[in-house]
């Protein structure tokens, strides 16, 4: 039996479901927005043409019909919104008519049939949160496929990813500004990755990357000691960006994840100790800030010229990278290299 009928809405529509809060195009289980501008261009010379795109996906609650939540078509949406809002203009390339004229600047009737192109919507009722994960899905499989951390985005939203999410928020800019992220893997929520594996450290100590969704399991329903956990990666994060300002560590080898994840470790355990790891801590790191960073950058620059001394390490660094015993290696080498 089939349990969605099709309708046909105007952009119009959509803008003022959006106006009004009542379009959510970004649920817990939609993936960001990943499009280029070169993709919402091409996309909007679509509407503006007149020529059709795929339906939207979307799912409402009869006994509140006010709310339309979008399941698949959110980058489109968001796009037309965008343009809609002067976010962007269309490439000359895709339109040399109207590239590089604001939707506000152009003709009236131009501006008239953008809000009276048609979209075809398949409309669900009342589904429940698992049904419309199920349905997610399968669509997905289909589809460019969700990543590890976007699977974990969809799954869950207790007090693990939240304050993960938050970790990730707070330093963004400088994992981008170091050149550790680019804005296109943090649109695959990189950031938030990174900030969850570093959460692990706190509460668990060292883990392989692949164990981060035990941690969202575990901590799905019930916080724990997630709050202390919290505020000793912000320190470790405060002390690593004393250390290293954004446009120093672009400039060594910490600037890659894998080893950051293990300069992180060094200082973590040097601050608070990790439990099951034996490496040597420097009790006086706080007040030791540049003769650690010289430490530090001289350890980067026999990285680079690929001194054999430091061969296991280079090995760990580029080869199962996120393993747990290579990572125990690393930061082991690193807790020598802080507290030496």
């Amino acid at each position: 039996m089939q349990i969605f009928n099709t309708r046909v809405y105007n952009i119009s529509d959509f803008l003022e479901w959006h106006k009004s809060g009542f379009l959510i195009i970004s649920p817990d289980f939609q993936r960001r927005g990943v499009w280029s501008l070169q993709a919402k261009s091409y996309l909007l010379d679509t509407v503006i043409t007149g020529k059709p795109m795929p339906k939207i996906l979307m799912t409402q609650n009869l006994r509140d019909s006010r709310n339309k939540i979008i399941i698949d078509g959110q980058q489109r949406l968001r796009s037309i919104i965008e343009y809609c809002s002067d976010q962007f203009t269309i490439y000359e390339s895709h339109n040399k008519e109207y590239g590089r004229i604001l939707f506000s600047d152009l003709p009236r009737e131009i501006q008239s049939n953008i809000f009276n192109y048609s979209i075809g919507v398949d409309l669900l009722y009342d589904l429940t949160y698992e049904q419309t994960l199920d349905i997610f899905a399968r669509l997905n499989t289909y589809t460019v496929r969700l990543n590890s951390q976007e699977l974990r985005n969809a799954e869950f939203a207790g007090p693990f990813k939240q304050i993960s999410y938050k970790i990730g928020y707070n330093y963004i800019s400088y994992w981008e500004k170091a050149g550790m992220l680019t804005k296109q893997k943090v649109a695959r929520m990189a950031e938030a990755e990174l900030a969850s594996d570093l959460l692990v450290v706190a509460v668990g100590g060292i883990e392989p990357k692949k164990l981060i969704t035990s941690y969202y399991k575990k901590y799905n329903d019930e916080e724990g000691l997630l709050a202390s956990s919290r505020d000793k990666v912000v320190e470790t994060m405060n002390l690593i960006i004393s250390l290293y300002p954004p446009d120093d560590l672009k400039l060594t080898i910490y600037r890659q994840p894998q080893i950051f994840y293990s300069l992180f470790c060094s200082i973590y355990h040097s601050m608070f100790g990790m439990p099951g790891f034996t490496g040597k801590r420097n009790s006086n790191i706080r007040n030791e800030i540049q003769p650690v960073k010289g430490k530090l950058d001289h350890f980067s620059e026999l990285f680079e010229k690929a001194d054999h001394n430091l061969q296991d390490f280079i090995d760990a660094s580029k080869k199962a990278a996120n393993s747990k015993a290579h990572r125990i290696l690393r930061a082991a080498k690193l807790c020598d290299v802080v507290a030496g």
